[in-house]
């Protein structure tokens, strides 16, 4: 399959897994994220792989899903509660997998990592930050559970809380470190280099040892809740769509686009 909106590429045992939209900061659309999965698959299966850095191109690792469109079902019949859940739960599921890849992945971020982007970064093992980076909630209350489900697990309830109450909350990578989301933060400058120095070391460790030791790590997790709760997050989500409190964003999205319903509630 070729590939129009990552990059994939591998040297000395490292797959790097380049999301390129550096247009739209990234911003994940469902052709981007099919292109991820079967990604995922072809570094699952090959055994000159051992370690997977995810970095974004351009000037952010990304803005999260990209909400300007694309992600109706189509077709004549309406888009009911049901249905939005079963399609949230599939992203669900798609970062799930990426949480049981065999394999390290480490996430280098740079830039802007928002709201869906957010969910990628927590479903990989290890997650390196500039400490100029900007990570964070949706822009605007557009939904509700889905990202916060995610981030309970890194930062805690009392904190998700705080970020996940008020739409467009940011961090810099330096609180992401300190709160628990960053696994390290260094100086932009010198992030690439630490993250693959580490990845470097990673991949000359047994590979058995390294599918072993997530295992181990991810099902005491999912022993405590994290599978579920992620997926509850789905059903949530889609009871906040299908409710008044998302009727007024939703219609002034629909007459302004995304960036004007992002200023119309900038300014309210």
């Amino acid at each position: 399959m070729a590939f129009t909106n990552i990059l994939l590429e591998k040297h000395d045992l490292i797959g790097t897994l380049t999301l390129n939209r550096p247009e739209k900061l990234n911003a994940m659309s469902p052709p981007l994220i099919a292109e991820f999965a079967e990604a995922i698959t072809q570094i699952e299966r090959d055994p000159e792989v051992k370690v997977v850095v995810i970095r974004g191109a351009g000037r952010a690792f990304s803005t999260g899903y990209d909400l300007a469109g694309g992600w109706s079902e189509g077709g004549s019949k309406p888009f009911t509660i049901d249905d939005d859940q079963r399609f949230l739960q599939r992203y669900v599921e798609h970062w799930l997998r990426l949480r049981d890849l065999p394999k390290p992945v480490i996430s280098m971020v740079h830039g802007y990592c928002l709201a869906g982007a957010t969910q990628l970064c927590i479903s990989s093992d290890i997650i390196f930050v500039a400490d100029d980076a900007r990570i964070g909630f949706p822009s605007i209350p557009a939904g509700a559970g889905y990202v916060s489900a995610f981030w309970n697990w890194m930062v805690g309830p009392h904190r998700t809380k705080y970020l996940a109450f008020l739409p467009g909350s940011r961090i810099s990578g330096k609180e992401a470190e300190a709160m628990g989301f960053a696994t390290r933060a260094f100086p932009a400058e010198a992030l690439e280099k630490e993250t693959y120095d580490y990845a470097r070391q990673v991949a000359k460790v047994p590979p058995q040892k390294l599918r072993l030791e997530k295992l181990a790590i991810n099902r005491a997790m999912d022993l405590r809740g994290f599978r579920v709760s992620v997926q509850a997050g789905a059903e949530f989500d889609a009871i906040f769509h299908f409710g008044p409190g998302n009727e007024e964003i939703r219609q002034v999205q629909k007459e302004r686009g995304l960036r004007g319903a992002i200023k119309w509630y900038e300014e309210k």
